[in-house]
This record gives C-alpha cells, sequence and structure tokens, in this order.
C-alpha cells in the first residue's frame, strides 16, 4: 500500500481556531488534496488538554492529528500531507530540488517579511506605524514580482505555475486578512493600480472550491479587528495616562 492508501485509513483531526490563517492554510490544503478530517475549534483563551498534549512546546493551533500522531506549524502540517499523501490531489512541492528550494524562500518570506511588518502596523505606535506599512508595502511588491518571475512562478497565474503550490497555500492563508485590513484599519494590502497580478491572484485564490469551504467570513474578521484596535488603543492610551 502506497503513502496515500495508507494514510487514508488513519484518522485526520485539525486542532483550531476559525480566524486563524495558519490554519486557513491546513484546512485548504486538506481540500485541495480531497481528504477527509475532523475540526475541532480550540478557545485559546482556555487551552484544552488535548492542545496541550499535542503541542507541549508552543500550546498553539494548528495541530494535525493523523493516526493520533501530532504535526505542529501551519507549512511543516502542508510539507506532511504532500509526502505522507503523495498520490492525493496535486502535488504542492516541485520534484525538482532547486524549484523546492525556491518555493519554500517565498513561503518563508510570507512569514519573515510580510506578515512580521503587517503585524506591525496593529502593534507600533503611532509615530513607528508609518515605517510599519512602508515595509508592509515594500513586502507586497516583492511578492508582486516574484508571481511575475519565471524562476518562481513561470509567469503564471499561480506561485505553483499552472496550479496551486506551497507559496500559493503559505499566502493564501491570509486572503480573509488581507480583504479585512482596509475595512478594519484603512490600509489596503493589494491595491489593483499598484500590484495588479497579485490583485488578479487573490479572485483566483477566492474562487478555489477548497478556499471556499475553509476561509471565514471577511464580516466578522473586520468586526472582531475593529474591537482588537479599539481595545489596543485603548490600553496604549490608558498606559500612556499612568506615565505622566
Amino acid at each position: 500500500m502506497d503513502a496515500a492508501g495508507a494514510g487514508a485509513v488513519r484518522k485526520i483531526k485539525v486542532l483550531g481556531a476559525w480566524a486563524s490563517p495558519f490554519v486557513l492554510r491546513v484546512r485548504v490544503a486538506l481540500h485541495l488534496k480531497g481528504l477527509e478530517y475532523e475540526y475541532v475549534e480550540v478557545d485559546l483563551a482556555d487551552k484544552s488538554e488535548l492542545l496541550l498534549a499535542s503541542n507541549p512546546v508552543h500550546k498553539k493551533v494548528p495541530v494535525l492529528l493523523h493516526g493520533g500522531m501530532p504535526v505542529c506549524e501551519s507549512m511543516l502540517i502542508v510539507q506532511y500531507l504532500d509526502e505522507a499523501f503523495s498520490g492525493a490531489g496535486p502535488a504542492f512541492l516541485p520534484a525538482d530540488p532547486h524549484d523546492r528550494a525556491v518555493a519554500r524562500f517565498w513561503a518563508a518570506y510570507v512569514d519573515n517579511e510580510l506578515l512580521s511588518s503587517w503585524l506591525a502596523v496593529y502593534a507600533a505606535r503611532t509615530e513607528e506605524k508609518a515605517e510599519a506599512v512602508t515595509r508592509t508595502l515594500a513586502a507586497v511588491d516583492v511578492l508582486e514580482g516574484a508571481l511575475a518571475d519565471a524562476e518562481c512562478s513561470g509567469g503564471k497565474g499561480w506561485f505553483g505555475g499552472d496550479g496551486v503550490g506551497f507559496v500559493d497555500i503559505a499566502l493564501g492563508g491570509f486572503v480573509p486578512a488581507i480583504q479585512a485590513s482596509e475595512p478594519t484599519t484603512g490600509l489596503r494590502i493589494v491595491d489593483p493600480d499598484r500590484t495588479p497580478r497579485l490583485a488578479a491572484w487573490v479572485e483566483r485564490f477566492c474562487a478555489l472550491d477548497a478556499a471556499r469551504a475553509a476561509m471565514p467570513a471577511v464580516d466578522t474578521l473586520v468586526e472582531m479587528g475593529k474591537k482588537r484596535l479599539a481595545e489596543s488603543e485603548a490600553g496604549t492610551t490608558a498606559a500612556e495616562e499612568a506615565s505622566k
């Protein structure tokens, strides 16, 4: 029996939180592979014993349980699914070693450059926020160029070339947050005039059956984001008042 056949007889469970872009990555990958799984929503304010036992180091979601064995960290889970179920659905990583390295580089860029600067937009004080916005948009511009780069995408509609690949899943996890960003913070992450290829890519990603099956409602994300921003600003104001 091949890896896909062996894996199919073992139950798949995902521990997640509905708004997490990292959980979305895993769920999209599972849907792309056509794999059945049980989704377990975790209260991150009151973490379950199952989560703590499955990810004792970071105590975070997502966690994939395959036959009871845990795999942690979203892109490691995506790689695991690609290898454990190689006979199911599309391959996320290319066969060529150099092409695989390129895909891993750009997936890491999404987290190390785009995400890190984007998070700073929410966390930074007013005087630092402009710098965080500049760095975020600069990272988006680089990804726009990568989508046009023959080495990365072959100049086609997906980072994976003809179809969804590793980088598409990495960035795709943030698509709902990209859509919610402007109504929440006023920051348009992907602008059709500035980054037309990425804007078309977002629409293409949203049209995927696998994405529609897993994505949270953008309106709910906006509501949650505005609430968190209000709480953060109230906390900053209180701290500033206390320091006077």
